[in-house]
């Protein structure tokens, strides 16, 4: 890779909460890759799209609920495999579900889902995702029409195929993921999902009789409608990618739908709920 690119890297207190907020705002700007550390994260930009104003309007960098300090340096010739090599350990869920790199051992673990380590989200060890591998875990899924949407890495849909639904439809706007998707599910032997790169916009005349939506509040609660018109009579759906203090934005807006619902998880101040149709 000749490209050379510029390193932010962040210390973020409470780290945990500022970096996912963080990280979500520099998404929105010319930011490509985010590798974890120990006091916060450090974020990268190629120098051909960077300007001095790339930091303005970045909310959370102006709260004084958190308290965030960075510096910066230009790098040349990023190999973001071994950067990840360096800093992604494998994750294992309620000892049934074993997340990990090409590079970590296989274990016993029913489920066994090896992820290529290009990206922090998506990966098993954010806390939504964790959520959503538990009610998976839970969910007799065989041969249920499976939607896995804003699918990051796939991993959700690659569980769901693993436990025997199909088919799955894995849809996420953006082109990365798009992309990365498809490598996971080639990767871990999946027959059964297809990847889409775009939006709600593609469910339009679908039926699913599992929904699974790992995004954030604000997508979820624009996109409800579309999810509740394609999900079958009887039909589940999980959520999750929001806090603790949106269950009743989320759990009005389902109610009002027509959802019942059924369960939730709690971790770290995140949350992932379960209705039904």
């Amino acid at each position: 890779m000749s490209n050379i690119y510029l390193g932010y890297h962040f210390s973020v207190e409470p780290k945990e909460l500022g970096s996912e907020i963080l990280i979500a705002e520099l998404g929105e700007k010319a930011f490509e890759s985010f590798i974890e550390t120990e006091t916060g994260f450090s974020a990268f930009v190629q120098k051909t799209l960077w300007t001095n104003d790339i930091l303005n309007d970045i909310y959370i960098l102006e709260n004084p609920e958190f308290k965030i300090s960075y510096t910066f340096e230009e790098i040349e010739q990023v190999n973001w495999n071994e950067e990840w090599e360096k800093n992604f350990e494998a994750i294992d869920v309620d000892g049934n579900c074993h997340v990990r790199a090409p590079f970590h051992p296989k274990t016993n673990a029913e489920f066994d889902i090896v992820i290529e380590p290009k990206m922090s989200f998506g990966t098993g060890h954010h806390e939504t995702t964790h959520m959503m591998i538990q009610h998976l875990l839970e969910i007799d899924v065989t041969g249920m029409k499976t939607l896995d949407m804003g699918c990051g890495t796939a991993i959700l849909a690659i569980l769901a195929e693993m436990k025997g639904a199909q088919p799955i439809d894995a849809i996420d706007i953006d082109n990365w993921c798009y992309l990365n998707s498809i490598e996971n599910a080639e990767r871990n032997n999946c027959k059964h999902i297809s990847v889409y790169e775009g939006d709600a916009a593609l469910l339009k005349d679908k039926k699913y009789d599992l929904i699974i939506a790992n995004i954030n509040r604000n997508i979820l609660l624009n996109d409800m409608q579309a999810y509740v018109d394609c999900l079958s009579p009887k039909g589940t759906i999980l959520f999750s990618g929001f806090y603790t203090e949106d269950i009743p934005f989320i759990d009005a807006s389902c109610t009002e739908k027509g959802l019942t619902y059924v369960k939730k998880f709690e971790r770290n101040n995140w949350v992932s709920l379960k209705y039904v149709n």
